[in-house]
């Protein structure tokens, strides 16, 4: 995999200022699905920061009392307190109240964000499974679907950010309308202590998001090394073949690549940072000079003093956490362009689906003149192929591997669509019926099946998952795929949790885990039937004991079987070969072997590794 290196960070990965502003627009969608989440916690959320937005000013103005009242009683020679005490009850009352509302903004916060969490998390998943194969296995778009996955929990962070934000404007506009009211000259000097660093800020979160952008790639390739060093499924492996240092290698250089990087923008960032720092630290010493000689000069009081060194403080102090804030929150909302990217992707069907699926088949799949080669390769995998498949028929695909057996199957299935050429049901093209109803029409296994580290019942419901409180259905599938033998050695039965992952978790060889799988084919009560390698790691007797009893219990069902085992294969009513992407032969095994090409060498070939 090329490395990206810093000058091409720049050149290909910059994000510009204007980029970074303009992915504020998502903010305000990005807030009504927080508000459809739970608007009760969203108003709960509004309401505390609208009040302990006012309580900076209101408990610096009670303090400015009670000093000018100390001042006042100081020089009286019968003094009564009660003023005073009243002051300072208030100002107590006023800490606490403040203290309350600073706990129940960070409860509702985090509420809300777990629950934002949560519905973003799902909308991903469903978005995920609207998308076609051919995308998801694009690695461009994985990229993408990968930076918006990764921002779901950092956008938790971005909720509090933008709330905050308005809760620091009205802090910010109370402060500004007291220093106003007494010393409106402080607000020049107030600005000059903010602008530059704000600048500072705002130039290197693009940054700091243009590289983490231009990495996405091999932060994914730093997860997979970080996978397969230490985990029980590729521990084997790494053991025998040695590979500990060869991964340890691999995964420390290319973090020290992006380190060195990240340490160039972060050193920086932090040294311009001190620099800005010290100037606003000068800027608010100047005021606070400015404010004394007036308190020397008789222009404010004593309780004035304290009121406007507290307000500048302050209004200092929030100034620069909005400021802060806001460019955490640019930074955020280019990630969040992210997210709303890839939930926008357009899923418009490239054909009308203006057909009704038929209940039941009357003649069968037809391929017509079927071309196909993978997005993006010049390669053709499907050559032309013309065949047909009639109702109820056990066809069997056969050929040497790269011929394009799978990958017809996932033509028929519609993960990818012909480059020419089309595929029939009953006469009608495939693409006129709604794809979600068509693919309810197939029960199929695929010899890269999924081990699902679920349990028992959950593994085998798979194939039908609303049948899964169905427990006689269960194991009738269980029973007609064998996997009843595995599960009657199991501590727990169909309550067993398969796989190392979790709790009390049983791992399966891979015969049975196929045997398992093979069960959620017989789940659903599908009309066509596919098996495509189901059964590669059963012994040769084994699988075909599954076939017997696969084609005896699918009587009247259409079914395609891919499969190298030849004993297997010569169970089927027809075979058909290809070699190249090409149908060379098609008919019985009688026929094939008659024709005496490449069917009957490799029969002849597998037969003779049996003698």
């Amino acid at each position: 995999m090329p490395r990206p290196n810093p000058k091409s960070l720049k050149d290909k990965d910059k994000t510009s200022l204007r980029k970074s502003f303009s992915a504020l627009v998502f903010i305000p969608r990005f807030f009504k699905e927080i508000w459809k989440t739970n608007k009760k916690l969203f108003l709960l959320s509004s309401f505390c920061r609208l009040i302990g937005a006012v309580l900076p000013v209101i408990i610096l103005w009670v303090g400015k009392l009670i000093i000018d009242e100390i001042i006042l009683q100081s020089k009286i020679d019968t003094s009564d307190l009660t003023q005073l005490w009243t002051y300072v009850g208030i100002e107590f009352g006023l800490i606490v109240l403040s203290d309350l509302m600073s706990r129940a903004i960070s409860l509702t916060d985090s509420l809300l964000g777990d629950a934002y969490s949560i519905e973003s998390s799902v909308t991903i998943i469903k978005k995920t499974n609207q998308i076609d194969i051919s995308l998801l296995e694009d690695s461009e778009f994985y990229d993408k679907l990968e930076r918006a996955r990764m921002q779901t929990s950092g956008r938790v962070g971005l909720m509090s950010n933008a709330l905050g934000e308005v809760q620091s404007l009205i802090s910010i506009a109370t402060l500004v309308a007291g220093l106003i009211y007494f010393e409106p000259y402080l607000i020049i000097l107030l600005v000059l202590s903010i602008i530059p660093s704000f600048i500072n800020e705002i130039w290197f979160s693009q940054q700091q998001y243009s590289l983490a952008r231009g990495w996405t790639a091999e932060r994914r390739e730093l997860d997979y090394l970080r996978f397969i060093g230490a985990n029980n499924i590729t521990a084997k492996e790494i053991k025998l073949f040695g590979l500990t240092d060869f991964i340890v290698d691999r995964f420390k250089n290319l973090s020290q690549e992006y380190f060195e990087l990240n340490k160039k923008l972060t050193v920086k960032r932090s040294a311009l940072g001190f620099v800005f720092n010290v100037l606003g630290t000068l800027s608010y010493y100047g005021a606070y000079i400015f404010i004394i000689y007036r308190v020397i000069f008789g222009v404010i009081t004593l309780g004035e003093l304290t009121f406007l060194s507290g307000s500048f403080n302050r209004l200092t102090r929030n100034l620069q956490e909005f400021f802060s804030k806001f460019t955490r929150i640019t930074e955020s909302a280019l990630y969040l362009k992210d997210y709303f990217e890839f939930i926008d992707i357009s899923i418009t069907p490239t054909h009308s689906e203006d057909q009704h699926l038929p209940e039941k088949m009357q003649l069968g799949f037809e391929f017509k003149n079927v071309h196909f080669s993978y997005p993006d390769s010049e390669h053709e995998i499907l050559k032309g192929l013309s065949f047909k498949i009639a109702v109820g028929e056990k066809i069997a695909f056969v050929g040497q591997n790269g011929a394009g057996k799978t990958t017809l199957t996932k033509l028929m299935l519609r993960f990818y669509e012909p480059t020419s050429g089309e595929i029939l049901i009953d006469g009608v093209n495939i693409n006129r019926f709604k794809q979600d109803d068509y693919q309810k029409f197939f029960g199929v296994i695929f010899q890269d099946f999924f081990r699902y580290e679920f349990t028992v019942r959950e593994n085998i419901a798979i194939g039908d998952i609303a049948q899964l409180e169905n427990q006689e259905k269960i194991e009738n599938a269980a029973q007609l795929s064998l996997a009843n033998e595995v599960i009657s050695e199991l501590k727990k039965g169909y309550d067993q949790q398969l796989g190392k992952r979790f709790y009390k978790g049983q791992e399966l060889s891979g015969g049975q885990w196929q045997k398992v799988a093979l069960a959620r084919a017989y789940m659903k009560d599908a009309e066509v039937m596919i098996l495509d390698e189901p059964t590669s790691a059963l012994d040769a007797k084994a699988e075909s004991d599954v076939f017997k009893r696969f084609i005896g219990l699918t009587q009247g069902k259409t079914s395609i079987i891919i499969s190298h085992r030849f004993s297997t294969v010569r169970q089927a009513d027809r075979i058909l070969v290809l070699e190249e992407g090409k149908v060379l032969e098609i008919g019985t095994h009688e026929q094939l072997m008659a024709n005496d090409a490449l069917y009957a060498q490799l029969f002849q070939l597998q037969a003779e590794g049996y003698q």
